[in-house]
């Protein structure tokens, strides 16, 4: 079963592995039923027929978000899929895929998710921005590539060195330190990113990639986050 309910109106929905910089990334898309009653799908995995059908049993699917210029290999298929929903993404994602259609840039919530779903972009680096959520009913921060968390049993040995040398690995993982390397001259910008986030409270915390922190969020993140503080 790939579908686990998180909370009240949450699901994750576990994909299969994507391979990068030399390490198995394990996919993981989370779901949000609106108030609406539409659904919000952060960073869309495979697109299957039992995922569809799992999908299509919690409500009609509204919006689809990649949430930073990396979560997009399988936009174009849930586009096709599901043309009535709207595709929200970052500036540097819209600029990069010229071909799918995007109708927001993440700037700002939409409307739909406004009353449950607060954001922000993180910004201050060259290489990546990424819009980080916070689905406030679960106390539940939603983040992609802002945080990895890679559990050392899904490793071989040199990979479970690399994750470690790159800060990656659980149960200590965090920002991967060639993203973090690109804050050099922008740590106070990032810092102020980390302020807002942990302003929000949040109890528990999604990742796309990795191990999920159950409890003591704000802990995991002051521990994740102790290069800028």
């Amino acid at each position: 079963m790939t579908m686990r309910q998180w909370d009240e109106d949450l699901w994750l929905f576990e994909g299969e592995t994507v391979p990068f910089m030399g390490l198995p990334y394990a996919t993981r898309m989370t779901v949000v039923r609106l108030p609406d009653g539409g659904l919000w799908v952060h960073s869309p995995i495979r697109l299957t027929p039992e995922r569809q059908r799992q999908l299509e049993s919690l409500g009609p699917v509204h919006h689809l978000v990649a949430p930073n210029h990396l979560h997009h290999l399988f936009l174009d298929a849930w586009q096709r899929a599901y043309p009535g929903a709207l595709t929200h993404g970052t500036p540097e994602l819209i600029a990069k895929r010229r071909d799918l259609r995007f109708d927001g840039t993440l700037q700002a919530p939409h409307p739909d998710w406004q009353p449950v779903i607060d954001q922000r972009l993180f910004t201050g680096s060259p290489r990546m921005v990424e819009c980080v959520f916070f689905h406030r009913p679960s106390a539940t921060l939603i983040v992609a590539d802002l945080v990895e968390n890679f559990p050392p049993e899904s490793l071989r040995p040199w990979q479970r060195w690399l994750a470690r040398v790159t800060g990656i690995l659980a149960p200590h993982g965090g920002m991967p330190l060639d993203w973090r390397l690109t804050f050099l001259g922008h740590r106070r910008t990032a810092r102020a990113h980390l302020e807002a986030l942990l302003d929000w409270a949040p109890e528990r915390l999604i990742l796309s990639h990795g191990r999920l922190i159950e409890h003591d969020a704000q802990a995991y993140l002051l521990r994740a986050f102790h290069w800028l503080r």
